[in-house]
C-alpha cells in the first residue's frame, strides 16, 4: 500500500496522474466524495472501477449487494477479491478524506488486509484515513509520501522557476520565495 497524504493544493492527484500515466501496469482510479458514505454504494464503485482492469470481476460481489436483505460488507469483499487473485495492477482510491463512514473505513481496512499479491493499493488523501497504517508499517508493507517529500528544496525551486519561466533568482531571492509559498509544494507534482 501507498499513502499518500498531504493538504489540499499540494498536487496529491497531479502526482498521482503523471505517475500512472507513465507505468506500464493497468490502473483502476476511484476517487470519492463526501456523498460516499454508504458502503454499498462504495462497494459498487469500487468494483466498476476494477472492472476496468479485471472486467469479469465483481459478479458474485454485485449479487450480493442487490440481495433483498442487507449483507455485511466482507462477504462481498471477500467475493471480489477471490475474483482478482490473479489480477495484476494498481488501485488509487483518489480523496480519501472524504469518507467518514466508519462501515467505509471496516470494508476498506478487510480489503487491504487481504490485498491480492498483483494488486497495489494507492490512498491519496488530506488526513490519515483510519485503516490499519501502523500493522503495515511494522510488516514494511506501506510506503508513505507526505507533504514534505511534495515540497520543492531552493535547490528545486531555483531550477523549475528557471526552466519554466526562465527567471533567473539568487539564491536568496529563491529561499525568501520557498519559505512564503510555503515550499510551493503543489508545483513540484506538476514539475
Amino acid at each position: 500500500c501507498t499513502l499518500l497524504s498531504a493538504p489540499a493544493g499540494a498536487g496529491k492527484t497531479t502526482l498521482l496522474a503523471a505517475w500512472v500515466t507513465g507505468l506500464d501496469r493497468p490502473v483502476a482510479w476511484l476517487t470519492l466524495d463526501e456523498r460516499d458514505q454508504d458502503v454499498g454504494h462504495v462497494l459498487r464503485y469500487l468494483i466498476a472501477a476494477l472492472q476496468t482492469i479485471a472486467p469479469t470481476c465483481g459478479r458474485k460481489a454485485l449479487a450480493w449487494l442487490d440481495a433483498p436483505r442487507p449483507v455485511p460488507p466482507e462477504p462481498v469483499v471477500t467475493d471480489l477479491l477471490n475474483d482478482l487473485v490473479e489480477t495484476s495492477g494498481l488501485l488509487v482510491l483518489d480523496d480519501y478524506h472524504a469518507v467518514r463512514e466508519p462501515a467505509v473505513h471496516q470494508a476498506m481496512a478487510f480489503l487491504l488486509d487481504h490485498l491480492p499479491a498483483g494488486l497495489h493499493l494507492v490512498i491519496a488523501t488530506r488526513e490519515d484515513p483510519p485503516l490499519p497504517l501502523p500493522r503495515l508499517r511494522a510488516r514494511n508493507q506501506l510506503t508513505e509520501v507526505r507533504a514534505a517529500d511534495l515540497s520543492f528544496t531552493v535547490r528545486e525551486a531555483a531550477a523549475f522557476l528557471r526552466d519554466c519561466s526562465g527567471l533567473q533568482l539568487d539564491g536568496e531571492q529563491v529561499g525568501a520565495l520557498v519559505t512564503r509559498t510555503g515550499r510551493w509544494s503543489s508545483r513540484k507534482a506538476i514539475a
